[in-house]
């Protein structure tokens, strides 16, 4: 099947006006919403599928990263995977994807996550559910705190460079947070929908403890605040921030944002009023074990080896036997080792990230282990859930 297609990338403004049509049609944006995305994110990293002569698949690569145990591990965010309506069903998805996977083992990349519209198709090349991406809203009425220690000051959205510091040093701190695309970072900080995008600092002006971005938005009910990002380093920055939010309940009914199943900002509050309305799972894909094990944080102050077997059936060089050796907070992995945690390709993904420990996948079927090898994993792969406040 595969002599069919051809995977190429985006060679000139013929291509990308082909596959921008693509794209436009499998998700219903406009053709300025194709030129402003192709342009964040690079045309360069764009992938296509030609078959019969013509486009018929096409796919975005964020190279970006993700944090684990403290370190950012390289990752390529896969996302606008689009079929033209007269290729699907004939095997162009797959065959993308299976292309795009064998690319990114070739580049070195460790790891890759999406946000599936269908589970079947990714689970086919070796993705699993592997973190939550969750929106939040509370009424500003709820909030009654009043803490005013720190300076608020409003700053510009022309540079993210002035956030950036900020959110890294909160991101490394929780599973699964991006180490961002300057895409991202555009598509936070410019509205597309013509509105005002808000940007305030928290704290002094040399050392500022935190940042929000948001828009108001209003439907026929009610203004609302719409938090597009936001990163808080201390409890009185916290505190300050949720004081400045609720200054704003005599003329906006609510605040929302996307995040985590546990906000631990929300302990601040005296009840439980915040509420998710809307979750998603989003998907991992190890690309390369040994370079996903090693670039991984672990827990400091442990010293252990897990001895896995790993079953790949797409890429050959992720099969057999690795040897994870953990010291002083890193991991180093060899070949080898007697295999006694044994799991596939995609089981080992939401064992990597946290999102189900080892004994609820060995529940599942995902795993066989003895029972020391399953001590040992859970002491190695312990931490907070993983969770993104990005979609892409």
């Amino acid at each position: 099947m595969t002599s069919q297609f051809e995977y190429l990338s985006v060679f000139d403004a013929q291509d990308t006006k082909k596959l921008g049509a693509i794209i436009q049609q499998c998700f219903g944006s406009s053709p300025e919403n194709w030129e402003r995305y192709h342009k964040r994110i690079g045309i360069e990293n764009f992938r296509l599928l030609r078959q019969e002569g013509h486009i018929s698949a096409g796919l975005a690569i964020y190279h970006m990263g993700q944090c684990y145990g403290g370190q950012i591990v390289p990752m390529a965010g896969i996302a606008a995977v689009g079929v033209a309506p007269e290729y699907r069903g004939k095997g162009a998805a797959y065959e993308i994807l299976t292309q795009t996977i064998q690319e990114l083992y070739r580049q070195s990349v460790p790891i890759s996550v999406l946000y599936p519209a269908t589970q079947v198709l990714y689970r086919k090349v070796g993705y699993e559910q592997a973190g939550s991406y969750c929106r939040w809203e509370l009424p500003l009425s709820n909030i009654p705190i009043q803490a005013r220690s720190m300076t608020i000051r409003r700053v510009s959205t022309d540079n993210y460079s002035i956030f950036e510091s900020i959110y890294t040093r909160q991101a490394q701190i929780n599973n699964g947070n991006l180490a961002r695309h300057q895409a991202i970072w555009q598509h936070l900080l410019e509205s597309e929908k013509e509105q005002a995008v808000y940007a305030y600092l928290i704290g002094s002006e040399s050392e500022p403890e935190g940042y929000i971005i948001f828009t108001q938005e209003r439907n026929e009910q009610e203004l609302a605040i719409a938090i597009r990002d936001w990163a808080i380093l201390t409890a009185e920055a916290a505190k300050c921030l949720w004081t400045f939010l609720g200054n704003h309940r005599s003329q906006t009914q609510k605040v929302s944002w996307q995040g985590s199943l546990s906000n631990p900002f929300l302990l601040l509050l005296p009840e439980q009023t915040a509420k998710i309305v809307w979750q998603m799972i989003w998907m991992m894909r190890i690309i390369d074990v040994s370079l996903a094990l090693s670039k991984r944080g672990y827990p400091t102050g442990i010293e252990a080896e897990l001895e896995l077997e790993i079953r790949d059936n797409l890429l050959e060089a992720n099969n057999g036997n690795f040897s994870l050796q953990v010291s002083g907070g890193r991991g180093e992995v060899r070949p080898g080792g007697k295999g006694t945690f044994q799991i596939d390709i995609r089981g080992l993904a939401p064992f990597y990230t946290g999102f189900l420990s080892p004994r609820q996948l060995q529940q599942l079927g995902y795993l066989k282990a003895t029972p020391k090898a399953l001590e040992t994993a859970t002491l190695l792969f312990s931490g907070d859930r993983p969770w993104m406040a990005d979609f892409f």
